[in-house]
């Protein structure tokens, strides 16, 4: 197909539309020869590209975070097209940072050729190579943020390279067909984790074997000063690491505890799976305050982000525990076995996302209930973070009375995951969690079914874990889901997946009910949900009232939401504003707290002085109905499926 300005067209048929009009255009004498060329970049044949690719990324510049490139491109002479990776795998969008890259120059025999990029694709560079040249050069620099809300990529003591960020491509060819040839510079003394194996390493200067373009863009880098891996199969034919790049030596330090629970993450998933696709795999995880946070998932590999003190304070930490779980999860779910519309032949192709409710949704679902099995979270730490989840379905989604949970699959290119106003009305990725919710309702309905002989363990092992061994990605659609949900248990599951997917108002509660729970709430915060007051940045530092009076806040007094239709936003509140007191008291957040509490015995509203664009006012909030905060308690007399679901595979 013909790639038309991908960012701003997302469909396969709108595109094939513009091609078609610019044809006729051109036929017409509209549309000048040069200007229908620059509007074409050669679709991708399933063909080798000729020769392999060189290419060297210096990332020793710590101090203003520029990753220098170089590569040595075989060619023929005739018109090529190089491109800049647009849709990037896992993050489910066109997200490739083409502002970032500068200083591009193509030469070739020491001549400089001209290149322009295309009038349509920001991410396309068009031009001739002359008659009699074997091979150009390019060199160019990819310049990362530099401030903290683009976050950092580097820093003094450590980096997380994604080569998706520092390559270019040529047009016409499908990925798996493009061989790359890899070195990196990186800062004397630093050690790096990868799922690329060194071919040879000279100082600071490492050398990998030669892989495919999906591959190399599938194995990012981190590297850091203080730096330790950590074997977490060490019992296992097959290697598995964990590959920690800490601000300080004292972070990468573990307790015997910790490290059985991080090797029992690896033991439950692969009795869960019954399976594995890759020859070796590698936990990237940096732990910062520095570093931006991240969490992407790779076949071989995932990159791992959290505060500095992961291990230290692992004590009133347990919120982010789910990362390194879920992130694990997709090297079966989503990276061996993925949607058909999702799987692309390059990067520069438009994915489609419309079954990311498998791929997010029940990677949470898995993410979750194998922090509990290894033993990461208690059974506690999992229903309290679980009934927080449910909470916010049962009353801060009201957004699903005009949206689908499908539907919210178009929000990573929608929305390209920036800041919302109004979050619970907008919707913002509900495929992740609202995906969780149903398949935990698909839980319970498969135990039911079967007078508890299978479970979802049997969907995940029969879908998931075919093909033992097995890099090559198995694509699927949503007949296949069908099907294989019918092999563990027959039933009507296109009306139960469709009821859930498709329609407004789905039933996203109905699994708690149906493992043996039921979500109340008290005035008494969870000790997990406490933690969430308690962390800083980048913890997502967030105190929650969005249960009761409809509002959730920075510790600096922003609102970050309001409910829609809730009790703050009925009055007029709104999300950006600051709130500086409360009854006419500075606020902190246990102000808020007892005027909620206090509220709750009297008639007189909730006096809240907001700030917002350089105005001062006061509103009165009408709510009585006291702090809220969700829990879930056993049902007597049905079975408890639930800690079924998350006792230790033996």
């Amino acid at each position: 197909m013909s790639t038309v300005s991908l960012a701003a067209l997302p469909t396969r048929r709108t595109l094939a539309r513009v091609v078609l009009a610019l044809s006729i255009a051109f036929a017409m004498g509209a549309v000048s020869a040069q200007e229908a060329r620059s509007a074409q970049v050669p679709p991708p044949q399933d063909t080798p590209y000729q020769g392999t690719i060189a290419i060297h990324v210096d990332a020793s510049d710590t101090a203003q975070g520029i990753f220098r490139v170089q590569e040595t491109i075989p060619v023929t002479a005739g018109a090529l097209t190089l491109l800049y990776p647009q849709w990037i795998p896992g993050d489910h969008s066109p997200s490739g940072p083409i502002a970032m890259l500068g200083g591009l120059t193509l030469s070739a025999n020491g001549q400089s050729l001209a290149w322009k990029r295309d009038k349509y694709n920001v991410y396309a560079f068009h031009l001739d190579v002359p008659a009699g040249v074997s091979t150009i050069d390019a060199t160019f620099q990819y310049l990362s943020g530099r401030t903290d809300s683009e976050g950092f990529e580097i820093t003094d003591r450590m980096t997380n390279m994604e080569w998706s960020k520092v390559v270019l491509y040529p047009a016409g060819y499908f990925s798996r067909g493009i061989t790359f040839a890899a070195s990196l510079t990186l800062p004397q003394g630093w050690q790096l984790g990868t799922a690329l194996e060194t071919s040879s390493q000279a100082g600071a200067t490492i050398t990998f074997k030669p892989v495919t373009l999906n591959t190399l863009v599938d194995s990012p880098i981190y590297a850091g000063q203080y730096f330790k891996r950590v074997d977490l199969n060490p019992d296992g034919e097959t290697p598995v690491h964990l590959d920690i790049v800490a601000d300080a030596p004292k972070y990468l330090e573990m307790t015997p505890e910790q490290l059985q629970a991080h090797r029992a993450l690896v033991t439950q998933a692969v009795k869960l799976f019954g399976s594995h696709h890759y020859d070796h795999y590698d936990f990237l995880f940096s732990l910062s305050d520095q570093l931006g946070g991240n969490g992407t998932e790779h076949h071989q590999s995932s990159e791992n982000g959290l505060g500095a003190d992961y291990f230290s304070a692992w004590k009133d930490a347990a919120p982010g525990r789910d990362l390194l779980p879920h992130e694990y999860t997709h090297s079966w779910n989503g990276k061996f076995r993925r949607p058909a519309d999702l799987w692309t032949p390059n990067f520069n192709v438009p994915m489609g996302d419309s079954l990311l409710w498998v791929y997010e949704g029940q990677t949470q679902y898995w993410g979750f209930v194998l922090t509990a099995r290894s033993g990461m979270w208690t059974a506690q730490e999992f229903r309290d973070s679980l009934a927080m989840v449910a909470a916010n379905y049962e009353r801060n989604r009201p957004g699903f009375g005009w949206r689908t949970l499908e539907d919210t699959t178009n929000d990573p290119t929608a929305a390209h995951r920036t800041g919302l106003p109004y979050r619970s009305w907008q919707l913002s990725e509900d495929y992740y969690s609202g995906g969780q919710m149903m398949w935990l309702a698909a839980d319970a309905r498969i135990r039911a079914l079967t007078h508890d002989g299978k479970s979802l363990d049997d969907f995940a092992r029969a879908f998931f874990g075919v093909d033992n061994g097995s890099f090559v990605t198995k694509t699927y659609t949503f007949d296949d889901v069908v099907a294989a949900l019918n092999g563990v248990a027959k039933d009507d599951w296109a009306s139960f997946l469709r009821a859930r997917v498709e329609a407004t108002h789905p039933p996203l509660l109905d699994g708690i009910a149906g493992v043996g729970w039921k979500l109340v709430y008290t005035d008494q915060q969870s000790g997990f949900e406490k933690q969430y007051d308690s962390r800083p940045e980048p913890a997502r530092h967030l105190y929650n009232f969005a249960w009761s009076i409809g509002l959730t806040l920075t510790d600096k007094g922003q609102i970050n939401d309001v409910r829609w239709n809730g009790p703050a936003f009925k009055a007029g509140v709104s999300t950006g504003a600051t709130l500086v007191a409360v009854n006419g008291h500075a606020y902190t957040s246990d102000i808020l707290k007892e005027a909620i509490t206090a509220a709750k015995d009297g008639k007189a509203p909730i006096q809240l002085l907001l700030k917002y664009q350089s105005e001062y006012r006061t509103i009165p909030v009408d709510y009585h109905d006291g702090l809220q905060y969700p829990h879930l308690v056993r049902v007597e007399g049905t079975p408890d499926y639930l800690s079924q679901i998350i006792a230790a595979r033996k």
